[in-house]
């Protein structure tokens, strides 16, 4: 039966809804909880922690449509996309999940029922496998469901001593969760080559790969032992694309309703109409991955997802440039992929305008040099002996051209070459050295703790209070009993006003008095669920059990509850000035400042940043009351409360609120009216990586003293410039357009000195062969004006070579001209890269006109004296 890419996508969750399955939103591409993947690439990542069981949730049974990328790191598909009829960088995962609830039965009767009732899949088509010695799972699909035993296909290990390692045993790592698995192949027919899964023929396209189901049932020890887990679990997926390609009668992928309005409405763009040609495929692909990404927050930059995601824009755009595009066009497919997607993911709805400007500024950037970059491949491959595309050669086009090495691959693939990977890494890592420098962290004491206490925080409403102390360690993090006057050490209390250092949130600092002592609290941390007061005794000695009063800084806590407030404020701003794309990638809020570091893809004008202050201080002064309520997670964000890029929160969360203007999921201290913020000004506002911005700001009396001090500074220029504040624009304006009148004055005498110098060199020429040659160190030259004196002293050799050192500062300058008539037999790049690799550096340019550095100085005249042998054996 046809059916529709958006029908099978309901269709699979509405039946397992009726079978009692949560239906789960797909999660972001970016694995916010799993630092060891680089992008979702299953349906089950979301749900990991649920499998491990650290995370209990409302239900047992669970079923999504999960959208995965796989184009970087351990699973990377990219290079096959557009050539094969089923890779992808993107695609979809059909799932349904048990979390300790049914077993291999229910999954067994689930897929099997989905499949052949509701799909209406021919039985006879269908084939199954099972780990080698599951006879449970045999048992099942042999006598319940009725598979013919011949068409129930047990699959071993890979070899014998290596046990568990086959293509139906599924395990999350080394150790861990872990299982046999059985997997659901379609059969294309007779007519197509292959054979069965476990045969030498497995890797034909007759019997394809539709549904596997994984039977989480083992955790494997790190010796290997496998302990029966108390609750099996399961994990399914089948790939969207590869079962709509069979309902709607199509083999490949790429021919199913999706993939053919995109490739149609691509070909249009471009003007094109070859709809066959593998390069429209690549393009359609590439649409999906890239609108996602950019829509889950990834930005084009040159490391991590960014710069994937760069890769694949730029594999995209050149392959559009294969067909024969002109201008920019592959921003253009971002409507017609919302049409097509965005019924079921609204997130293209919403970010649709943000994805085609990211995708329109990177392509207009990488057509700049993709042309220059393209020519010089050609070049390159054209002069190329043998069939391997050098590193040196691809580490250039990446370096300077911005060719990603599998897009170099890409083309040498198509001309039948591969490329050097090796000498591309070899390359890459002393690059990486070269731009390496040094960081120093401070260590993280309390990361290395093990505390099992609890602290309950209750400083939100006071900064005062009785608690008792319940423990007490060194800075190394050794438990004793007490400390004495001047000893520092961390002191954890049963209860506590002061705040720990989260969410970018400084902690509070104070001090805990005793009867006869004080410890002054330096810092306070987090450190599992207690909450850590780092500091020294003052005087006297504190001990484990004793009663104390802790005592919070007012002017540290209500400071950086001013700033803290202030980058709710900005980040509701920025959201609204510049687009729903922008999120939060990290802040630090102190008494002095607030630093906050955002999503967005270019520099903020003059003109942006006095909008988004003019928005804050607008709130200021409506002086909304601060509300703070706690709620279930799922009513918070029903409510509107942003939660914050790659933050995990508990079931139940507090919400902070500033009238309508925002409302955020935050476990810091604020202010109670949004009016006690008094001022706000931004101080800075730059890039700190691709796609990600920092704007640094003050508020409350901060603001008032950098006001003040911007005033005194403008009553110093205008005395400077014998102005005042009205004027002082003009002023300065006029003293700048007066020095840049001076400095070309200055720049004029200067060439027309080193002119008059140039004659006079004229005196030391020698004959090699009958060609005039001009070698000199001229000391105390201006290197600017060297290429205006090689002109000069070319006109008046009229037919010669100059080869001319300036040393200065340590450094070498060095030029050569060639007049034209010797450009055959010398090359001006090649003579000044030869003497200026004695002078410890390297230069080219072309065959009449060359210049390079050196960092030995000393070296110059050596240097200059191998010119007249190297020229005679040329001229």
């Amino acid at each position: 039966m046809y059916m529709t890419s958006a029908a099978l996508r309901e269709a699979f969750l509405e039946f397992f809804r009726t079978k009692g399955h949560q239906l789960v939103a797909s999660s972001s591409l970016v694995p916010h909880d799993d630092p060891t993947l680089l992008f979702t690439n299953a349906g089950m990542n979301q749900f990991k922690d649920a499998f491990l069981g650290k995370e209990q949730r409302s239900y047992t049974r669970a079923a999504s449509s999960q959208r995965c990328v796989r184009a970087g790191g351990k699973h990377n598909d990219l290079e096959n996309v557009g050539y094969t009829a089923r890779h992808h960088t993107f695609f979809e995962m059909l799932g349904n999940f048990s979390f300790g609830d049914y077993f291999k039965r229910d999954a067994i009767c689930f897929a099997w029922e989905f499949l052949t009732d509701t799909l209406k899949l021919p039985k006879e088509r269908l084939l199954v496998t099972i780990y080698e010695t599951d006879d449970e799972a045999f048992e099942l699909w042999a006598n319940e469901i009725g598979v013919p035993a011949d068409r129930i296909v047990r699959i071993g290990d890979k070899s014998a001593d290596k046990k568990f390692e086959s293509d139906n045993f599924w395990q999350m790592g080394d150790t861990g969760p872990c299982g046999p698995c059985t997997e659901i192949f379609y059969d294309h027919g007779e007519h197509i080559w292959g054979g069965p899964p476990g045969s030498p023929e497995e890797d034909g396209d007759r019997f394809i790969e539709i549904w596997n189901v994984v039977f989480m049932q083992f955790n494997r020890q790190s010796d290997g032992t496998m302990e029966p887990l108390p609750n099996p679990s399961v994990d399914t997926g089948m790939g969207l694309e590869r079962i709509a390609a069979i309902l709607q009668g199509v083999h490949s992928n790429y021919e199913i309703d999706i993939f053919q309005t995109l490739i149609k409405h691509a070909a249009q763009i471009i003007g094109t109409t070859d709809l066959e040609d593998k390069s429209l495929r690549v393009i359609a692909d590439h649409i999906r991955s890239c609108s996602f990404l950019i829509a889950d927050g990834v930005m084009p930059s040159n490391e991590g997802r960014g710069y994937v995601l760069r890769r694949i824009i730029r594999r995209a755009v050149r392959h559009g440039h294969k067909l024969g595009a002109t201008g920019v066009f592959f921003h253009r497919l971002v409507p017609v992929l919302a049409n097509e997607m965005g019924a079921a993911f609204d997130e293209l709805n919403s970010q649709l305008p943000i994805i085609e400007k990211v995708l329109k500024v990177e392509e207009e950037q990488f057509a700049r040099t993709l042309d220059r970059g393209l020519q010089i491949l050609d070049d390159e491959l054209a002069a190329l002996q043998g069939d391997v595309v050098p590193g040196e050669l691809v580490f250039k086009l990446y370096d300077t051209y911005g060719f990603p090495a599998d897009l170099t691959a890409d083309i040498a693939r198509e001309r039948s070459l591969t490329i050097d990977q090796a000498g591309f890494d070899v390359e890459m890592a002393a690059q990486r050295k070269r731009a390496q420098s040094a960081s120093n962290f401070d260590k993280d004491y309390n990361a290395d703790l093990n505390i099992s206490h609890c602290t309950e925080f209750v400083g939100y409403d006071n900064l005062t209070m009785n608690s008792k102390v319940i423990e007490i360690l060194t800075k190394a993090g050794e438990s004793v009993k007490k400390l004495k006057a001047g000893e520092e050490g961390i002191v954890i209390l049963d209860n506590t006003p002061f705040y720990g250092e989260s969410g970018g949130q400084k902690g509070d600092i104070g001090s805990l008095r005793m009867n006869d002592g004080a410890f002054a609290v330096t810092d306070t941390q987090k450190s599992s669920k207690a909450i850590v007061h780092n500091g020294y005794v003052e005087f006297g000695e504190i001990y484990v059990g004793e009663e104390l009063t802790a005592d919070v800084d007012e002017r540290h806590r209500k400071t950086t509850a001013l700033n803290h407030s202030a980058t709710h404020l900005l980040h509701a701003a920025l959201r609204q000035v510049l687009g729903e794309h922008v999120q939060q990638k990290g802040s630090l809020v102190g008494p002095e400042r607030l630093r906050f570091d955002f999503s967005h893809f270019e520099s903020l004008s003059m003109g942006t940043l006095r909008q988004i202050e003019h928005l804050v201080n607008q709130q200021i002064r409506r002086n909304n009351p601060v509300t703070t309520q706690l709620m279930n997670l799922d009513e918070a964000k029903s409510a509107g409360a942003m939660a914050l890029f790659g933050e995990k929160y508990d079931d139940d969360v507090r919400v902070v609120g500033m009238g309508e203007f925002s409302t955020e999921l935050c476990g810091g201290t604020h202010v109670e009216r949004t009016g006690d913020i008094g001022f706000f000004k931004i101080t800075t506002e730059a890039g700190i990586a691709a796609g990600v911005r920092r704007i640094e700001a003050v508020t409350g009396q901060a603001a008032i003293d950098m006001m003040h001090a911007i005033g005194k500074q403008m009553e110093e220029m205008s005395t400077l410039v014998k102005g005042d504040n009205h004027s002082i624009a003009d002023r300065v304006r006029q003293t700048v357009d007066r020095m840049r009148s001076l400095e070309k004055e200055v720049e004029q005498l200067k060439a027309e000195l080193a002119k008059h110098k140039g004659a006079s060199l004229t005196d030391e020429t020698i004959d090699i062969n009958g060609v005039k040659v001009l070698v000199s160190q001229l000391d105390g030259a201006d290197p600017k004006s060297l290429r205006g004196m090689v002109d000069d002293l070319k006109n008046r050799l009229g037919s010669g070579v100059v080869v001319l050192g300036v040393p200065g500062d340590g450094k070498v300058s060095l030029i050569v001209g060639v007049t034209k008539d010797l450009t055959g037999k010398v090359k001006a790049g090649e003579l000044v890269n030869m003497v200026a690799q004695q002078v410890g550096g390297k230069g080219g340019g072309r065959p009449d006109m060359a210049q390079a550095g050196g960092s030995d100085a000393a070296a110059l005249p050596a240097a200059l004296a191998s010119v007249s042998p190297w020229l005679t054996e040329r001229l």
